[in-house]
C-alpha cells in the first residue's frame, strides 16, 4: 500500500529520507521545522499523514496559506519530473558544468524544485538548512553556479558570484543583476513555469477575464482531499490578474488584492515597484483600505532603506505619478519596521490591511 509519509524538511537528513521514502513507494508531506509542534500536528491531521495515497503520488506540498488555511497539493512522479526538465532546459543546465544550492526552505515547492530537479537531471547539489548569506557566497566559491532565492536575500550575497540566480517568491528588486531570471509559478505548478514573462517549454499561457490561467504536464490535478486544482479542459485559474503581450505574461497580482478607488482599478504590483525604485524606500506593500469618499483608498506600507528618512506624502505622490495614473498614487504613507511575509519571503498582504 502507497502512503503518506511526513517528514520534517531539515537539510540533508530531509532529502535522504525523501529518496528512502520514495524508494519505498511512498509520498512525502515535507513538515516545515519551523511549525510549532501544534501546527505540524493540525497540518499532518488535515493532510491525511499515514493514509493511502494514489501509486505516481509522489509529493503533497502544503500551500503557503498567504490568504487562508493551507491546502495539499498532490504532485506526481511525473508532474515532478517534467517541472524538472522545463527549468533545466531553460537555464541551459548542464550537469558536467553546473552544481545547484538548495538554500530555500524544503517545505515550499520553491526550494524542493532546486532537489528535485538536480535528482532528475544528474546535476550536482548542495542542500543547506536554511538561507545564510555567508554559507552562500561560500557555496559559490566552492563551486555552486545555481541558485533559487527569494527577491529580499539579492543584497545580502555576492551575485556576481553565480552564473544563475532564480528569483521567486515575491516581486524582484528593480536593480536585480543580469544574471538573474523572476520566475513566477506557485504550488500547484510545480514551481516556476514562467520565466521573465516567457513561459516554460511544454507551458501554455491564457488570459480570460483579466485572470492568468496555466496549463502543463507539470500542474498538479488535484488535492489532497479529492478537490480538482484544473477545470476540465486542464486550465489552472490561478486567481492571479495579469495581461499577455505578443506571448509574454504580465502579473499584476492577485484578484482580491486589487484596489477600486473612485470607479478606478488599481493593481498594487506597479505602485509597488514603482516604490521600490525609490531610494529612501527597501520594500513596500500597497493594498486598499475602506475610505467614506473614494470606497478605498491607497495605502502604501513602506519599509525604509537603512540610514533613510522617511519621504513625505506629497513625494511619494508625485514619484508614483511620474509613471503611472495618478489614481496609482497612494493616498496614505505608514513606516514600518519589518512587514509581515511567509517564510519565502512574500508579503501576507491580508495582515498589511
Amino acid at each position: 500500500m502507497h502512503r503518506l509519509v511526513a517528514i520534517e524538511a531539515r537539510g540533508t537528513r530531509f532529502t535522504d529520507a525523501l529518496r528512502a521514502a520514495w524508494d519505498a513507494g511512498d509520498a512525502v508531506l515535507p513538515v516545515d521545522p519551523r511549525l510549532p509542534a501544534g501546527a505540524a500536528s493540525a497540518l499532518t491531521v488535515a493532510m491525511r499523514v499515514d493514509e493511502p495515497v494514489e501509486a505516481d503520488v509522489a509529493l503533497v506540498v502544503a500551500t503557503s496559506g498567504t490568504t487562508g488555511a493551507p491546502k495539499g497539493v498532490q504532485l506526481t512522479h511525473e508532474q515532478v519530473v517534467a517541472s524538472a526538465e522545463a527549468t533545466s532546459s531553460f537555464l541551459d543546465v548542464d550537469p558536467s558544468r553546473h552544481r545547484w544550492l538548495a538554500c530555500l526552505p524544503l517545505a515550499h515547492v520553491g526550494g524542493l524544485s532546486v532537489v528535485t530537479r538536480a535528482w532528475h537531471t544528474g546535476t550536482p547539489l548542495d542542500v543547506h538548512d536554511g538561507f545564510d548569506a555567508a554559507a552562500v557566497d561560500a557555496a559559490a566559491r566552492a563551486g555552486c553556479t545555481h541558485v533559487s532565492l527569494v527577491g529580499t536575500a539579492l543584497a545580502r550575497i555576492d551575485a556576481a558570484a553565480w552564473t544563475r540566480i532564480v528569483l521567486g517568491g515575491s516581486a524582484p528588486p528593480p536593480d536585480r543583476p543580469a544574471n538573474s531570471v523572476a520566475t513566477y509559478g506557485m504550488t500547484e505548478t510545480g514551481s516556476g513555469v514562467v520565466y521573465d514573462g516567457v513561459p516554460l517549454p511544454g507551458v501554455e499561457l491564457a488570459v480570460e477575464r483579466g485572470e492568468i490561467l496555466v496549463r502543463g504536464p507539470m500542474v498538479a490535478t488535484r488535492y489532497r482531499d479529492g478537490g480538482s486544482v484544473v477545470d476540465a479542459d486542464g486550465w489552472l485559474h490561478t486567481g492571479d490578474l495579469g495581461r499577455l503581450d505578443g506571448g509574454v505574461l504580465t502579473v499584476h497580482g492577485r484578484r482580491g488584492d486589487m484596489i477600486i478607488t473612485g470607479g478606478e482599478n488599481v493593481h498594487p504590483d506597479p505602485v509597488e515597484q514603482r516604490l521600490r525604485e525609490h531610494p529612501a524606500v527597501a520594500d513596500v506593500a500597497v493594498v486598499g483600505r475602506p475610505d467614506p469618499e473614494w470606497g478605498q483608498r491607497v495605502v502604501a506600507v513602506l519599509e525604509l532603506a537603512p540610514e533613510a528618512a522617511a519621504p513625505s506624502l506629497a513625494e511619494l505622490r508625485d514619484w508614483v505619478r511620474d509613471a503611472l495614473p495618478a489614481w496609482a498614487a497612494p493616498k496614505e504613507v505608514e513606516v514600518v519596521e519589518a512587514l509581515p511575509r511567509t517564510s519565502l519571503g512574500k508579503v501576507r498582504r491580508a495582515a498589511v490591511r
